[in-house]
């Protein structure tokens, strides 16, 4: 009867007053700054102690502050004052009573937290600990980042997830939800406002189970008013007090920067224009981890180890969940005093205690199984509440789901790039500049290129290159005009091309610092546009000349001091709302047979002229974005310049087709990379030729450092230098082959055979090996007197299918194979595998006519170059009296030596009719602009005498050995 009794005095009083009223009071505080975005509470503020270490807690945005005090003397404030620590607390409020509340995005959390750490700083004279629970330690993270670490000594998160690919809560596949949050923000955020009570229900909702249980206990326990007293202000926590509203626009940049690109991980999420990385972290790092936490996964929490290379990262590992870790009796007995004596080691006050270890980077990478762990928790609770079998399960269901919805999706990409490939036909209006006016009109706030530190939207690019059009306009400029484009890279070239593309002009791209009055009057450009750094190169070729970027100048010289003349003219004085776009004009007309581009390869007599259609680049752009499976969560470094056919058909074309960021490095600076990389969030590092050597050869990346890049994409990376990037980077390398002419595309998508050049990329043309006589130059025929295909492993010229857009007339072939068909061959000879990988075995013109035969120079650089020691090297023909030699020249790797036994070694691959004839050690091989190893210039430098670092091959022993002037006279003479 007594129990009945009080069950219905207790039962009344929480229908009436939502709860039982209880002692319990709050820790005192006061309000130390109130701002637009935040109060700062500071706790226990009479007490006055001198030299205490300083605690700044921030809570999650839809949580209320009051988290931090839940449980009065036995939570946070309580416990951690009690041990002599000044308490400060950010309370954002609730977006539904402060001003503005519902529009506060991401940024605006990370900006107030920054600058609640200032006036902490301030008032203290002491660099605080920064402590954040669940998406609280998210800003802390992000709040250091972006402080570059000012006035930060450490910083301790709660569960706060980083990698959210490597854990989403539940287990749920992140392509499922990051195709949700595609959802969510494009029809349901900006519409509909996160009330505190769809909060609530959602989080109840997460974990139903606990939820009903919480209440069933409740109520069995609701006559013993004693011992429910203790646990009723969490308890009306979290029925309802301590949840809040979710402003749809801070949702939306979670959802998308955070958890649909992994921002958090990679590197380059954006706070008011400014790009940041976790890399910038450098104090030490605390990371609670709930080993049953289901929504800040223990792998997800782990990332922090690896987005945060250059810090100290420790963990303290519980058996508890979300809301555990900071409330309750765990977070009593276990969590705030580890952080206690956190602090204390911090401020050397005390030791480190034995439960807070070194987070270690293979558990993280790994992802260990917290199986027997979920598994005991999760029999607990079947024994408490008779259910929650579904867990023990949750993780294997979790990962096959995964796998399933990430190969579909990736499925789901490549089908709209191939079928819009495969509709191409040579009136379709195709372009770069049409492409990124598609980008800039779906979605016109998102990210579209990086250049130093700065992020350009794709609206805020298009706008630039609409202005750009109207300038060119107004000096002349008219669709199929060949304008010489010469610049650095840099956004105004990036902008330049677009514009030329945007006006159906053609962009001839041009090396800085080429022979530019022989290139300019080899492609008929009629006039340059140059940026400030190359316009006295510009001028000085005697055409006129258009100067871009740079900024303003005076209006009578430029800052070269050059005069601006009719034959000089200053795009940046040229004001685009006073120009008349003529009736003539459409934007972005190009057609698909149409000439785009030209680009210039070589020096001095042997330049060899590129022209690229916009079926062409189209070709190259959806084909890399497919091989490499680009999308809009990744960033593609652009290490290659836009003047290479690296640059503009795979860096920037797979980049714009896949709708990926842009990231622009203005030189090859691996100290700049390294930094980049992590702060942009590079996941795709484009390169051309030997660039990579520079980087690893710097070692600004030492093994086994984490980073972002998953992909090195690019053309003419040697075997041994493709073979350290792989080991250094941990990462793949796609390398492609492009011909000069036609639509030959080969890809090595898989990477697993060094130096291959792959097979042909879908969409682009079916490729044949024919016979050929590279001493003729003449293609072999069989009996019917078509063209005989070469059989496995045999050397032959490889053609590609014309299409309508290819002008047979530059060197096309009709009647190869059936009478009609229309081929066009490339400057390139290849084998053939048995497995339908070509490989690449020398240019047309290259070929060594030895005596014994052709041979071949790409087989000797590839096995030269994956010797160690070798740093480059070059093959190449010299004529010596009635006879010609094949000769490779090489450089050595500081530190290392090279001997004859070691060229011994390498070339056994090849058959000896195949090997040089002479190997040479010299002290450097020059590169040229596109840092392709220069072989004219190691020819045009000889070799006087030969010496002990020079070795000819002896076919009785089969070995190299040092050749002496006694040896020259007996085998040459």
């Amino acid at each position: 009867m007594q129990r009945l009794v009080a069950t219905a005095q207790n039962g009344l009083e929480v229908i009436r007053f939502g709860g039982l009223a209880h002692d319990i009071e709050s820790s005192p505080y006061e309000v130390t700054e109130r701002k637009r975005m935040y109060r700062l509470r500071h706790y226990f503020p009479d007490d006055t102690t001198a030299d205490r270490p300083v605690v700044v807690l921030v809570p999650p945005i839809m949580v209320s502050a009051e988290i931090w005090d839940v449980n009065a003397a036995d939570g946070a404030v309580g416990m951690l004052h009690t041990a002599g620590i000044d308490c400060w607390v950010v309370d954002f409020g609730s977006p539904a009573t402060e001003e503005g509340g519902w529009d506060r995005d991401l940024a605006d959390h990370v900006l107030a937290v920054s600058s609640a750490v200032d006036t902490v700083t301030e008032l203290t004279g002491r660099a605080v600990h920064l402590m954040g629970y669940s998406q609280g330690g998210m800003f802390a993270y992000q709040t250091a980042a972006y402080r570059y670490g000012k006035g930060v000594e450490s910083i301790v998160t709660f569960g706060s997830p980083v990698d959210a690919v490597a854990g989403m809560p539940f287990g749920l596949p992140h392509g499922l939800v990051s195709d949700a949050a595609d959802f969510l923000t494009d029809h349901v955020l900006n519409r509909l406002p996160i009330t505190d009570s769809m909060v609530r229900l959602g989080f109840q909702a997460l974990d139903p189970v606990k939820t009903a249980r919480a209440r069933l206990d409740f109520l069995r326990q609701l006559h013993n008013r004693d011992a429910l007293l203790p646990k009723e202000r969490q308890r009306r926590f979290l029925e309802g007090e301590g949840w809040l509203g979710y402003p749809g626009p801070a949702l939306t940049d979670l959802l998308q920067q955070f958890v649909k690109h992994n921002r958090m991980m990679l590197g380059g999420f954006v706070i008011r224009d400014q790009l940041i990385s976790l890399a910038e972290l450098k104090c030490p790092i605390l990371a609670f981890v709930g080993e049953v936490d289901d929504i800040g996964q223990p792998a997800a929490v782990r990332g922090i180890v690896r987005a945060a290379p250059n810090a100290e990262v420790f963990e303290a590992s519980l058996i508890a969940g979300h809301f555990g870790l900071v409330s309750g009796s765990t977070a009593t007995r276990q969590t705030w005093p580890l952080v206690r004596d956190w602090v204390n080691w911090q401020s050397g006050r005390g030791e480190l205690p034995e439960q807070i270890q070194h987070m270690s980077l293979e558990v993280a990478r790994k992802g260990p199984s917290s199986g027997f762990t979920r598994a005991v928790h999760a029999l607990g609770s079947l024994a408490e509440a008779g259910t929650s079998l579904g867990k023990t399960i949750e993780g294997v269901a979790g990962q096959t789901l995964r796998g399933t919805v990430e190969l579909t999706g990736e499925a789901a990409r490549a089908l709209p790039r191939l079928t819009r490939l495969g509709m191409i036909q040579p009136h379709t209006r195709i372009s770069l500049g049409r492409l990124l006016g598609e980008h800039a009109r779906n979605n016109p706030s998102r990210e579209c290129f990086l250049f130093e530190d700065r992020v350009h939207t794709n609206k805020a690019v298009n706008q630039r290159i609409d202005n750009v059009v109207r300038g060119l306009i107004s000096v002349g400029v008219r669709p199929a005009t060949r304008v010489g484009v010469v610049m650095e890279t840099r956004p105004s070239a990036l902008v330049a091309i677009a514009a030329l593309s945007r006006l159906g002009a053609v962009a001839v791209l041009l090396a800085p610092g080429s022979e530019l009055t022989k290139v300019v009057e080899l492609t008929g450009a009629r006039l340059l546009l140059a940026d400030p750094e190359n316009l006295a190169a510009a001028v000085a070729t005697g055409h006129r000349v258009l100067v871009l970027g740079g900024g303003s100048r005076d209006a009578g010289t430029d800052h070269l001091g050059i005069p601006l003349g009719s034959d000089v003219v200053d795009m940046e004085q040229i004001d685009p709302d006073a120009v008349s776009l003529p009736a003539w004009y459409r934007p972005d007309p190009g057609l698909a047979r149409e000439l785009a581009f030209i680009l210039v390869t070589g020096t001095g007599d042997h330049f060899d002229v590129k022209y690229i259609t916009n079926h062409r680049w189209a070709l190259s752009a959806f084909g890399t974005a497919t091989a490499a499976d680009l999308d809009r969560n990744d960033t593609v470094y652009c290490l290659a310049p836009l003047h290479h056919s690296s640059g503009l058909l795979v860096s920037l074309g797979g980049a714009v087709a896949g709708g990926s960021r842009i990231a622009l490095a203005r030189s090859l600076d691996p100290a700049q990379f390294a930094e980049e990389v992590h702060r942009y969030g590079v996941t795709v590092v484009t390169y051309t030729w030997t660039m990579m050597r520079d980087i690893l050869d710097a070692d600004t990346f030492p093994n086994g450092h984490p980073h972002p890049i998953r992909l090195f994409i690019g053309s003419g990376m040697p075997a041994g230098l493709w073979r350290r990037t792989q080991e250094r980077f941990d990462a793949r390398v796609l390398e492609f082959y492009a011909s000069i002419e036609g639509d030959v595309v080969l890809a090595n998508v898989s990477g697993i055979k060094i130096a291959c050049k792959g097979r042909p990329v879908p969409g682009t043309a079916r490729v044949e090996l024919i016979a050929y006589d590279p001493t003729t130059d003449e293609i072999l025929v069989d009996d019917s007197g078509f063209a005989r295909r070469c059989a496995d492993n045999e050397v032959g010229l490889l053609i590609g299918t014309a299409s309508d857009t290819v002008d047979l007339s530059a060197g096309g072939l009709r009647g190869v194979f059936a009478p009609g068909d229309s081929w066009m061959p490339t400057e390139n000879l290849f084998r053939r595998d048995s497995d339908g990988d070509y490989w690449l075995m020398d240019r047309r013109d290259t070929v060594i006519h030895t005596p014994r035969g052709p041979v071949y120079t790409q087989p000797i650089v590839d096995l030269l170059n994956d010797i160690t020691a070798v740093d480059m090297e070059v093959a190449f023909a010299v004529p010596v009296r009635d006879r010609i030699l094949a000769v490779a020249a090489v450089s050595v790797r500081d530190g290392f030596t090279l001997a004859p036994k070691d060229v011994s070694e390498a070339v056994r691959a090849l058959s000896p009719a195949q090997r040089p004839d002479i190997v040479y050690v010299v002290d450097e091989i020059p590169r040229s602009s596109t840092f392709r190893p220069s072989t004219r210039a190691v020819q045009a430098a000889g070799r006087a005498e030969p010496d002990d670092r020079t070795w000819w091959y002896n076919r009785e022993s089969e070995a190299y050995e040092v050749l002496t002037p006694e040896l020259v006279t007996r085998l040459f003479s």
